[in-house]
């Protein structure tokens, strides 16, 4: 199972990627590999303000229909526009262009409380 490094991950299986000024989300490998092939992605609308753990989407694949969940507290200030057309790319690149969101942190603090790779290995192997 690929978990970069250099990103945080959530008990979800959410991954962020900190960027200046907030983060950009998207799920794990992980979680793109148990929903199997995806079918589409319900987007949030930018300008959105979320509070970490809201749920701001909604990922569909041949299995399972599943929630994607705010990771991070703030406000959505971009979306991956190009899933509506290719949602495969979620189970093709999901830490490159199957990326879903980013936020404009307002508790960046909260960055801390996620797991780095090697505890999201360890919760992933159970």
């Amino acid at each position: 199972m690929n978990a970069p490094e250099e990103l945080h991950y959530t008990p979800d299986h959410e991954w962020v990627r900190a960027e200046e000024g907030g983060a950009r989300i998207g799920i794990t490998d992980f979680a793109q590999d148990a929903l199997g092939d995806v079918v589409y992605v319900q987007l949030p609308t930018v300008g959105t303000t979320v509070a970490k753990g809201d749920t701001i989407g909604e990922i569909e694949s041949t299995k399972s229909v599943s929630e994607v969940y705010a990771p991070l507290s703030g406000e959505i200030v971009a979306v991956n526009s190009d899933l509506a057309a290719a949602p495969q790319h979620l189970n093709e690149d999901p830490y490159g262009e199957g990326w879903i969101c980013a936020i404009a942190a307002s508790a960046p603090d909260e960055l801390e409380s996620l797991l780095n790779a090697e505890k999201y290995r360890e919760l992933t192997a159970t």
